[in-house]
């Protein structure tokens, strides 16, 4: 059994690999749409279409994705969702030759369906790899962690290729769409000859309950269906949050950071650093799962959140703080820039953030049994989320004359609203519970 498992140790790297690409490319919509507004001379909400298009994919592909991976397993699943991103990012680089608004946006939703089958199959493949259990659990946790590190380092990065947002091509950012590339096409060479174990899964479909002839389905337990819903305001919450402060911090119109050059980088790095704290509170949530309930966490960081972003709609962009950020450039891994301190309310919402998926999915398949695996497709369809909260937040921007980033925010409190009322209320178990 010990040398089996050393036989999968280059499948487990290429699945971390594989996790931390799902971020990587997702998080790359974000400054990629600040490209798009400058190049193609664009308001807020269209350069936001990128993120809309790569997140409104998990809502078509959602489900099919499950069906897919009961269907064909593990390893075919994955190799039809490396190759569909292949292409994905291949014609969002395309679009930079054709400087095509349009064709970036197609490349973005096939991305999209890329991410989503990712997502559907490397969370159970790493715990198959791991042998299942507390070995299974520490690797689908090391893939998280990547996913962070992977989120933060796009945004660095993208910060230091691209000096001047007014100025930006698509062309700039090449390098990194061409390591996307690179990694994708070694993954399915990887896969393909590699072995995978597959694990037999039980099809879980809508029966007829044998007590009162009802139709019954995930969609028939409460705090299932409210938890679906907060799957898809979370998602929002996460992404809008860094997208349009990245958007409010570089923008040289209001000039917030009161300097003559560098904002693009200094935004990033602030932007940056948010998914890097989400990548600390995935830590500490890991280390205290097991001795705090996920409704007390979930309750916690939701009111907390919803404090923190409050006091950055009401505090005055006059108000500056040298605020330490993760720079990962040739001055240190970690630096200090000087931000309002409504951009350091907001950055410190990532520690919140970081634990709410864990939270919310527990506590919403709570009693389902084996409606389970069902209901997991329907909530990585609602991972669209991420594609609507950011396109409302940026509409409200443009609305308010390209200078409403502050109040965009009322969005954020809502949703975070919602998170907290289902931590409190939503997410109490229905009666009718599965065995």
């Amino acid at each position: 059994m010990a040398q089996e498992k050393k036989n999968y140790l280059l499948p487990i790297i290429v699945m971390i690999f594989l996790f931390a690409m799902i971020s990587f490319v997702t998080n790359l919509a974000s400054p990629m749409g600040d490209i798009l507004k400058n190049q193609f001379k664009i308001p807020n909400w269209q350069g936001t279409l990128g993120v809309f298009a790569n997140f409104i994919a998990y809502a078509v592909m959602g489900i099919p994705s499950g069906a897919l991976l009961q269907k064909l397993g593990y390893k075919r699943t994955a190799l039809i969702a490396v190759a569909v991103g292949f292409i994905g990012v291949g014609i969002q680089t395309l679009s930079g030759v054709a400087e095509s608004f349009a064709v970036y946006l197609l490349g973005a939703f096939v991305a999209g369906f890329s991410m989503c089958m990712l997502n559907t199959v490397v969370n159970p493949m790493l715990n198959t790899l791991g042998g299942g259990g507390k070995k299974g659990n520490q690797l689908i946790q090391l893939g998280g962690s990547f996913n962070s590190l992977a989120g933060t380092a796009v945004i660095i990065l993208s910060g230091i290729m691209i000096p001047s947002v007014a100025k930006a091509q698509i062309s700039d950012v090449f390098p990194l769409m061409y390591a996307a590339l690179g990694i994708f096409a070694f993954a399915f060479l990887v896969l393909i000859l590699s072995k995978i174990p597959e694990k037999v899964q039980e099809t879980a479909t809508i029966t007829t309950d044998v007590k009162d002839g009802s139709k019954i389905g995930p969609m028939s337990f409460r705090h299932f269906a409210l938890g679906a819903v907060a799957i898809f305001v979370y998602v929002g919450v996460e992404v809008g949050i860094p997208n349009v402060l990245q958007k409010w911090l570089q923008n040289g119109d209001l000039n917030v950071l009161h300097v003559t050059d560098g904002a693009e980088a200094i935004a990033a790095s602030v932007a940056a650093t948010y998914w890097f704290l989400m990548l600390i509170g995935r830590l500490v949530g890991a280390a205290v799962g097991a001795k705090v309930s996920a409704k007390a966490m979930l309750t916690t960081v939701s009111f907390t959140g919803i404090a923190l972003v409050l006091g950055a709609i009401f505090a005055s962009t006059e108000s500056m703080v040298n605020m330490p950020v993760f720079k990962n450039s040739a001055e240190g891994l970690f630096g200090f820039v000087n931000v309002p301190v409504n951009a350091m309310l907001l950055v410190l919402v990532g520690l919140c953030t970081s634990v709410m998926w864990g939270g919310i999915f527990n506590l919403a398949v709570e009693g389902l049994g084996k409606y389970t695996e069902k209901a997991s497709g329907i909530f990585m369809a609602l991972v669209c989320g991420g594609g609507v909260l950011p396109l409302l937040q940026n509409a409200i921007v443009d609305m308010q004359g390209g200078i409403g980033y502050q109040a965009s925010y009322w969005v954020i409190v809502a949703g975070l609203a919602y998170l907290l009322f289902y931590a409190l209320i939503g997410s109490k178990p229905s009666k009718k519970l599965i065995d």
